[in-house]
């Protein structure tokens, strides 16, 4: 203690300065000094005075260290002073432990207390808890460390309002986060303490966490702190996981689409020696047991319980599971634990359920793991809890699962009793009928179990005959039961009293339910009715009410689900009996107690039978949803009178009536349903065709408009830009004179058929006046002749045919770019071709002319005979006939070349150019013809 009086001064001899003096001018001190040092050496006095003078530190320096936190940011030790006094002020100290037992609760609640006092001033002003977050950024050892401490001891303290702040706190969450990844282990173990406590009841903020990647990394730790090998470390993870997980639907989705599950399996490998279990490996294994719990809880919805309970049979987790149930040295409980895991995984999944069924102890000879299990359950020298969770385990395997329900019940009907072995139905008959109340409650409800819902089962175990005693007839398991409630005396002797009653009527409520011949088969025993009717009238005591009530129940049940096959027990003769032995008013109130039992509320609370002792043990979950269901039911129908139910009869068939015209409604509009949806697809599949078929045509359109464009571009082109991109100067020019050319070929062709014809005229006139001295072989040759001139005729017309058709492409062709030029090149060589044929065919006309005025010269010295000349001259006739026909068809091809021409004509003067008139040409012909005559002439 000298720095202190270094920094406060010494006093006077013989003056000792008490604690709050002290203080006091270690705060002047603070709030005075301009030196950094000063104000350190003062914060260091002030922290080594927090423990002792906690009062004086929390009340006079608070402000003080707050104003050390915001103004001295830049000095990491003084920081570090700063949060360690505050964390001893908001903080009880647990090290100081007063002698006396009563002083020290009282001296512990005051401490409480006071830190209680200065974590609300603390926290007081938001800023501070804001202040507090940005310095745990700070990494020096020094601050950070404290920091976390302190903000931990903050939450404890006053949880609720500091998880406030942190939430609106910008990246509040985040920073802490960031503790899980610094290197230290000291503060990243302190981070998960604080994490714990910031997570506790709230939703947002887990949420938060768990988003921040805190899954990943907190089982990244527990794999490296060995996992349930680990210490103490792997058991704060898990409790981490547990707030995050626990009643938090949108963690657990997270956590299980991230495959977070199958990362589980490795906790549960457990070896063959199971020896020497440490007391933190115990921890950590039922704390991960938990954490199975919290995904697959029946709390939890349907759906996700589902997919939890997949995931964990595809990654092999609850095989891991059962290997632990069936292993040996597992601490008890652990083992009660695993059970309880096991039976939640299996709640409800037909896959996990069979899976189970399948499981076999490693017992010589193998036994099914159900029997095992049973076999602890009806032990009474196995430990209660362990007992409750067996119980639990065959609820949730028959749990929705009929197929199971049916292998239970089969194992009590006689074809399928296996005297070498020991079943499930057997240790659930033997656990019936023990000395032990607490198997028999237990039997009961698991036989009520195999019962649930399942009106099959309820039928088949009516065949169930017992052997009670040599030398009697057996009897079935319905009369045992009734025989065994009727008989209290003997239960005195055996020590099964009320909790056996309740067993046996929770089992007979549950069989004859819903099922009209277990009714029939009840009421059939004459001693039956009596017994309930002395039960229900009978004032006893508070325990025995509740049965009361039960008997109540089983009554009404017999009432309700009666089909009046029995003429003595009809539902109004059962009603009129209650009437006058009990009193509808009396009955009523008896089967309402069971409702209004404590024991009745908590087991109605959760399907997990938790009992805090075996006298507790009286109702079982399934059973208080039944009783939940019928007493209402019960109720109207025992306080009907027989009016009431005739009318109900009639309202009931005419409801069924009505039912059964709904059926046939129902029936038609899901026909039209199917109809209609046939109707749907096919619209859907014509609206799809029908967009096809508008995206084909908007592509056409779009393409003719392309085209359209294209002509107008090219047009304007031709028009604008004729010498560019269209034809040519030159090329215009020798357009013309092919035409020039072919106007001339028409000319001469012309010419030649009127040579022809006058060639024609004169045979005719030379047939006329026949000359006997032409011989038979001139006249053949002279047809030949002819032939020859029809065919030559022919090949002309054919070619003027060619010469239009290449006309007309000429004239599409100027249309054209480019190509076009090689077209035209191209008809000029033809068209100079034709021109050599047609001077040829004029050379061979004028020969066949000079051999014509030979021929005139021979035919007039012929002397032929008159009737050669006439057969001749029908052959000639008949001829001439067939060349007028050609010459007819020739000028009608003549006069089409005569309007190709004429269109090419009016096409060039389109394009500019200059085109004589046809006068001018015809007369331009005339003189080139005359020409051509007088050369003919001079030669």
């Amino acid at each position: 203690m000298n720095y202190i009086w270094e920094v406060v001064g010494r006093q006077p001899t013989g003056q000792q300065p008490s604690g709050a003096d002290t203080v006091q001018k270690l705060c002047d001190r603070v709030a005075s000094s301009t030196l950094l040092e000063d104000r350190r050496d003062a914060v260091r006095a002030l922290k080594s005075l927090s423990k002792k003078y906690r009062m004086e530190v929390g009340t006079m320096a608070m402000d003080h260290l707050v104003r050390i936190l915001q103004s001295d940011r830049t000095d990491t030790e003084i920081l570090g002073y700063a949060l360690d006094t505050l964390y001893n002020i908001v903080c009880s100290d647990e090290e100081e432990e007063p002698a006396d037992d009563s002083e020290e609760e009282s001296q512990q609640k005051q401490e409480d207390d006071l830190g209680a006092q200065f974590s609300e001033k603390f926290i007081g002003e938001p800023d501070n808890i804001t202040l507090l977050l940005t310095l745990l950024e700070e990494f020096d050892f020094h601050v950070r460390w404290p920091g976390v401490k302190l903000l931990t001891a903050l939450l404890k303290s006053q949880c609720a309002p500091v998880q406030s702040i942190v939430l609106v706190s910008p990246m509040g969450v985040s920073r802490l986060m960031d503790l899980l990844a610094d290197s230290r282990e000291v503060i990243r173990n302190d981070g998960l303490l604080l994490l714990q406590q910031l997570t506790k009841g709230n939703t947002a903020i887990q949420k938060i966490v768990a988003f921040e990647n805190a899954f990943e990394r907190l089982l990244e730790i527990i794999k490296e702190e060995g996992s349930s090998d680990g210490g103490i470390v792997v058991e704060d993870c898990l409790l981490l996981l547990l707030n995050l997980l626990k009643n938090n639907s949108s963690n657990q989705n997270f956590f299980k689409e991230g495959s977070y599950i199958q990362k589980m399996k490795p906790w549960f490998e457990v070896g063959d020696d199971n020896s020497g279990w440490s007391a933190q490996k115990a921890t950590n294994l039922h704390l991960m047991l938990q954490l199975v719990r919290v995904m697959v809880s029946p709390v939890n919805a349907p759906g996700a319980t589902a997919s939890c309970q997949k995931a964990m049979f595809q990654c092999g987790l609850l095989q891991q599971l059962c290997t632990i149930l069936m292993a040996t040295g597992v601490p008890a409980d652990i083992l009660t634990e695993t059970i309880n895991t096991v039976s939640e995984v299996i709640r409800g999944s037909e896959v996990n359920q069979d899976y189970f069924a399948s499981v076999n102890a490693p017992s010589n000879p193998p036994r099914p793991a159900i029997v095992v299990l049973l076999m602890s359950m009806v032990n009474e020298r196995q430990p209660f809890v362990l007992r409750c969770a067996v119980l639990y385990c065959f609820q949730c395997f028959l749990y929705k699962n009929h197929k199971g329900q049916g292998e239970i019940v089969a194992t009590l009907l006689p074809s399928t009793i296996d005297a070498s072995s020991i079943s499930a139905g057997q240790l659930l008959c033997g656990g019936l009928f023990s000395a032990d109340s607490l198997s028999n409650w237990c039997a009961a409800v698991a036989l009520a179990h195999a019962l649930q819902d399942n009106l099959t089962q309820k039928e088949q175990l009516l065949r169930v005959q017992l052997a009670t005693s040599l030398g009697k007839p057996p009897v079935s398991l319905l009369q045992q039961c009734t025989n065994i409630l009727s008989q209290g005396d003997k239960l005195e002797r055996r020590g099964s009293r009320v909790q056996t009653k309740v067993g046996l009527l929770m089992l007979l409520c549950t069989w004859i339910t819903n099922c009209p011949i277990a009714v029939m088969h009840f009421l059939h025993n004459q001693d039956n009715v009596p017994f309930l009717t002395a039960q229900i009238s009978e004032n006893q005591g508070e325990d025995e009410r509740l049965v009361q009530g039960l008997c109540a129940l089983l009554l009404g049940i017999c009432i309700y689900y009666n089909d009046n096959s029995l003429e003595n027990y009809t539902k109004e003769k059962l009603k009129q009996l209650i009437e006058k032995r009990i009193g509808k008013e009396n009955f009523v109130e008896k089967l309402g107690f069971i409702t209004k039992h404590e024991l009745y509320s908590r087991a109605a609370q959760k399907p997990q039978p938790i009992f805090s002792t075996p006298e507790h043990m009286l109702f079982d979950h399934e059973f208080t949803k039944l009783i939940k269901e019928l007493e209402g039911m019960i109720t109207k129908a025992v306080l009907k009178s027989s009016e009431e139910e005739k009318k109900e009869e009639e309202v009931k068939k005419t409801l069924e009536q009505h039912d059964s015209i709904i059926t046939q409604y129902n029936a038609l509009i899901r026909e039209q349903d199917g109809q209609i949806q046939e109707l749907k697809e096919q619209v859907s599949t014509l609206s799809s065709q029908r967009e096809m078929l508008q995206n084909t045509v908007t592509q056409q359109l779009s393409q003719i408009q392309q085209h359209k464009d294209q002509y107008n571009i090219l047009k304007l082109k031709l028009g604008k830009d004729a010498p560019v991109n269209g034809l040519q100067t030159e090329e215009q020019s020798q357009l013309r004179e092919q035409l020039e050319d072919l106007q001339r070929q028409h000319q001469r062709l012309q010419t030649q058929l009127t040579e022809r014809d006058a060639l024609i005229t004169g045979l005719k006139e030379a047939e006329v006046t026949p000359s006997t001295d032409r011989s038979s072989s001139d006249v053949t040759e002279l047809q030949r002749e002819l032939e020859d001139l029809r065919a030559q005729l022919q090949s002309q017309s054919a070619e003027i045919t060619e010469l239009q058709r290449e006309n007309q492409e000429l004239l599409r062709a100027s249309h054209a770019t480019g190509s076009e030029v090689g077209v035209c090149e191209e008809l000029e060589s033809r068209l100079s071709a034709q021109t050599a044929e047609a001077q040829k065919l004029k050379e061979e006309v004028q020969a066949l002319l000079q051999r014509k005025e030979v021929m005139e010269k021979e035919l007039s010295s012929a002397s032929s005979s008159a009737a050669i000349m006439e057969t001749e001259k029908s052959q000639l006739q008949h001829e001439l006939q067939e060349s007028k026909k050609e010459q007819d068809d020739l000028l009608m091809l003549l006069a089409d070349q005569d309007q190709k021409i004429l269109s090419l004509r009016h096409r060039l003067k389109a394009l500019g150019e200059t085109i004589e008139d046809e006068d001018d040409l015809d007369a331009r012909d005339q003189f080139d013809d005359d020409d051509d005559d007088e050369e003919e002439c001079d030669e």
